[in-house]
């Protein structure tokens, strides 16, 4: 199968790339001097909780695990977190939504982890809800902005997606988002560790509510944090790719 809808390439891409990639690699050295912490926030929505409809049987000699293919849906979950990029920390909470009150609710326990003068790199996709208003007046409270916001769809800060976009990307503010380029979220880091939670609790997880899926994330954040966080080893500079 190929397929036949081509993406139209970001005209920024290599720029976002460089600069998200320099984020990534100043992380450790900027912790410790400024200090500055650098996150990469994204949500995983949709996590489902499945039950299975019998117990697994376990690996045997000559016979490899065998898994009952039918289960029971008890609905679904959605878990925002961050990836704490110089030291492997984690950060998630669990809820049955992803709306731009939840996402802001988090960033704004997120920014209110850490003393007022610690500045912030926040890496994240280009989703509306981490260009909305209330992320911009997050930022502004957080960051000791007083300045006029404007009016959303009128004037001003607020008035436009793209007007946003520049003043969350203001390297002059304590608080500066980097947003990756459109159809690359490979450049996000913590898409490696919900590849972790996935291979580690979901994928062969079984889940009686969404109470008890809920737990489990919780109880694996915890759990990886005491004995598994670490920075991952980004190797890539932001060049484009040759053959």
């Amino acid at each position: 199968m190929r397929p036949w809808l081509t993406p139209k390439p970001d005209p920024e891409f290599q720029a976002k790339c460089a600069e998200i990639c320099t984020v990534y690699r100043d992380a450790v050295t900027t912790a410790a001097d400024a200090p500055t912490r650098t996150v990469s926030i994204d949500e995983m929505t949709g996590v489902q909780a499945l039950e299975k409809i019998a117990p697994s049987l376990p690996l045997k000699p000559g016979l490899v695990e065998r898994e009952e293919f039918e289960y029971r849906r008890h609905g679904t979950q959605t878990l925002i977190a961050s990836f704490n990029v110089a030291t492997g920390q984690v950060h998630g909470t669990v809820g049955d939504r992803r709306t731009e009150q939840d996402f802001a609710r988090f960033l704004d326990g997120l920014l209110a982890s850490a003393s007022s003068d610690v500045h912030w790199h926040i890496v994240c996709d280009n989703l509306d809800v981490h260009l909305s208003e209330s992320v911009v007046r997050l930022v502004a409270r957080h960051g000791g902005l007083e300045e006029d916001l404007g009016v959303k769809g009128k004037v001003g800060i607020l008035q436009s997606r793209a007007s946003r976009e520049v003043f969350l990307r203001d390297p002059g503010h304590r608080i500066v988002f980097h947003f990756t380029p459109k159809h690359a979220s490979w450049l996000n880091q913590i898409e490696i560790w919900f590849s972790i939670l996935v291979r580690k609790v979901i994928r062969r997880g079984n889940f009686v509510s969404t109470e008890d899926l809920r737990v489990k994330i919780e109880g694996f954040i915890a759990y990886f944090n005491r004995t598994l966080a670490k920075p991952f080893r980004w190797t890539y500079t932001g060049k484009p790719l040759t053959v």
